[in-house]
C-alpha cells in the first residue's frame, strides 16, 4: 500500500514553494516522521516529514521545482522497509524484535525558558541515536536569545531518535529526541540512524533556494549583497526582493545601499576565512545594543577615583572578612553599595522611559555584566540597596558561576534598573559603556592603574581608575550624571560615608 506526500499548508497568504532539496532518494528506507524535502517560499523553509514508515517509492517533482499547496510530492511504500531498514532482522526470527516493540518511549520535548522566551535554537548534540544514556545526562543545549539552557534526560535508556538538527528553532513543547526506556533500549537502539535530521542539514554554507538563486541571477545580484533570513542563513526569495527594494544594485554606480553590504574577499583570502552562523545570544546581544544607540539620546561622562582607601581597607581585612563571610573582599562589594547610595540621591538615573512616562523605581537591582564562553550577560543582584557589602559579594559570586557553568535562568537576568559593567578585568583603561535599555545609567569600571596625582599640593603615585557614567539624556540631565558620578568617587575615596550613609 502506497501512502501520498503532499505539500502542506504553508500559510494564510502563501500558495506556492519551491523545492529546495530532497534528503532521501527512491528507494531509500524512511521513518515516520523523518523530514524527506525541503519547501522554500518567498518567507520561510519548510520540512516535510514522511507520514509513515516505509520506503520512498517514487519522487514526482524534482529540486527547483515549483509546486502548489497540496500537490503530489511522492509516495512512500508502507511495511516495505522492514526488509530494508532493519538488516538484522533476515538473521534473528520476529520475536527478536518484541523487546522492541514493548520498550516504552519517552519523549522529550523543548521545555519552557521562560515567560518571554518563545523560541530557542538547538545547540550542540551530546548524544547520538544509539547512545546509552543515564537519567539527567545531558542530551543538547539550547540557546535562546537570552541565556544557554542544558536539556538533560528524563530516564535512562537508549536514544533512538533525534528530531532536531544543530542550528534548528524550535519552540517550547516541540520534539527534541525519543529515548527508550530500560533494557529493552538497546533493541530500540537497532532502528536505523538516519532517524536523526542531522545529515540534512550538516555544514554552515547554505547555497541560496532554487528561486532566490533564479532572481539574484536576473538583477544580477551576488550573494554577498543579499542577507540570508532562512535556516543557516540561507538566501530565500524574500530577502531577494528585500535587499532589491533597499536598493542593491549588481551596477558599480549604485548609490550606497541602506543595507550593509560586505566586501567581496579575494580569492586568495576567502579559502582562509571560517563562515560561522552567530547563536541566538550573540544576535540578541547585537541587536539589544544597537536598539539602545539607536532609541536613547545617549552620553557620557567621566571621572577617576583614588582607589587607595578600598585597598588599604582590603588589605587590613580581607583575612577576617573570608574567614567570616565565606567569600573573599572584592571591589564589586564596594562599588555597588556607593552606586546604591548614590541612587538614592539622584533618582532620575535609576529611572526608564515608558511611552511618555517615567518610571521611577523605588529599589534597587543592579545588574553585573559578566563576559561568558556564550558572549555578554547581565545577571541581576536584586534589592542591593538592602543588602550588606558580604551579601553583595556572595550574590555576585554565585551569579557569576552560574554564568560560566551556563546555568543562569530567566529570572537572574531581568528586572534589572543599573548595570555595572568591569572592563578592567580584562585590562581597559577608558571606554564608554552602552546602556543595558530600558534602564538609563551604567557604569563602567576599568583598570587600577599608578599615576602621578596631587594630593594636599604634593606629588604622589596613587592607584588611581577612570569611571566612566553613560546615561539617557532623555531623563538624566547632564547635572544629575555628573553629581551621581561625584557621589560614587566620594563613597569609594571615603569608605565611611557608606557605613553612615552620607
Amino acid at each position: 500500500m502506497a501512502t501520498e506526500i503532499r505539500v502542506p499548508t504553508l500559510g494564510e497568504s502563501v500558495t506556492e514553494a519551491t523545492i529546495a532539496q530532497w534528503f532521501k532518494k527512491p528507494g531509500d528506507a524512511v521513518n515516520a516522521d523523518e523530514p524527506l524535502v525541503e519547501l522554500e517560499t518567498d518567507k520561510v523553509t519548510v520540512e516535510v516529514p514522511a507520514p509513515v514508515a516505509g520506503k520512498l517509492d517514487s519522487i514526482d517533482v524534482k529540486e527547483g521545482d515549483t509546486v502548489e499547496v497540496g500537490a503530489l510530492l511522492g509516495s512512500i511504500a508502507e511495511g516495505a522497509a522492514g526488509a530494508v531498514s532493519a538488516p538484522a532482522a533476515e538473521a534473528a526470527p520476529a520475536a527478536k524484535a518484541a523487546p522492541a516493540a514493548a520498550a516504552e518511549t519517552v519523549e522529550v520535548l523543548v521545555p519552557h525558558a521562560g515567560e518571554s522566551v518563545t523560541e530557542a535554537e538547538v545547540g550542540e548534540w551530546s548524544v547520538k541515536v544509539g547512545d546509552v544514556v543515564k537519567a539527567d545526562d545531558i542530551l543538547v543545549e539550547l540557546e535562546t536569545d537570552k541565556a544557554a539552557q542544558e536539556v538533560p534526560s528524563p530516564v535512562a535508556g537508549t536514544v533512538v531518535e533525534i528530531a532536531q538538527a544543530t542550528g534548528a528553532t524550535v519552540e517550547p513543547g516541540n520534539l527534541l529526541c525519543k529515548i527508550a526506556k530500560g533494557d529493552g533500549a538497546a533493541v530500540a537502539a537497532a532502528a536505523p540512524a538516519a532517524a536523526a535530521p542531522a545529515p540534512a542539514v550538516s555544514g554552515t554554507n547554505m547555497p541560496a533556494a532554487p528561486s532566490a538563486a533564479k532572481m539574484m541571477a536576473e538583477k544580477g545580484l551576488s550573494a554577498d549583497q543579499v542577507a540570508g533570513s532562512g535556516k543557516r542563513g540561507q538566501v530565500l526569495k524574500g530577502d531577494v526582493l528585500a535587499a532589491i527594494a533597499a536598493g542593491a544594485s549588481a551596477a558599480p554606480a549604485a548609490a550606497p545601499a541602506p543595507v550593509a553590504v560586505r566586501a567581496v574577499s579575494a580569492p586568495t583570502d576567502e579559502v582562509r576565512e571560517e563562515r560561522v552562523r552567530m547563536t541566538k545570544l550573540r544576535q540578541t546581544i547585537a541587536r539589544r545594543l544597537k536598539d539602545a544607540q539607536n532609541t536613547a539620546a545617549m552620553l557620557t561622562t567621566y571621572n577617576e577615583v583614588d582607589m587607595k582607601p578600598i585597598m588599604d581597607l582590603r588589605k587590613q581585612y580581607k583575612d577576617i572578612f573570608e574567614k567570616k563571610h565565606g567569600v573573599k573582599l572584592g571591589f564589586m562589594g564596594f562599588f555597588t553599595k556607593a552606586i546604591t547610595h548614590a541612587l538614592k540621591e539622584i533618582p532620575a538615573v535609576n529611572a526608564e522611559i515608558d511611552g511618555t512616562d517615567i518610571i521611577y523605581k523605588n529599589y534597587a537591582h543592579i545588574g553585573v555584566a559578566v563576559g561568558t564562553p556564550k558572549g555578554l550577560v547581565v545577571p541581576v543582584v536584586r534589592d542591593a540597596d538592602q543588602m550588606s557589602i558580604a551579601e553583595i559579594e556572595k550574590e555576585i559570586g554565585n551569579l557569576g558561576r552560574k554564568g560560566r557553568d551556563g546555568k543562569l535562568s530567566m529570572a537572574d537576568m531581568q528586572g534589572g534598573t543599573f548595570t555595572v559593567s568591569n572592563g578592567g578585568v580584562y585590562g581597559s583603561l577608558m571606554s564608554s559603556p552602552i546602556l543595558n535599555a530600558p534602564q538609563s545609567g551604567i557604569l563602567g569600571m576599568h583598570k587600577i592603574q599608578e599615576r602621578p596625582v596631587a594630593i594636599n599640593g604634593q606629588v604622589e603615585i596613587r592607584p588611581m581608575m577612570y569611571l566612566a557614567l553613560s546615561y539617557d539624556h532623555r531623563i538624566v540631565d547632564g547635572k544629575e550624571a555628573v553629581t551621581f558620578l561625584v557621589r560614587v568617587k566620594e563613597s569609594l575615596e571615603d569608605p565611611q560615608r557608606l557605613i553612615l550613609d552620607l
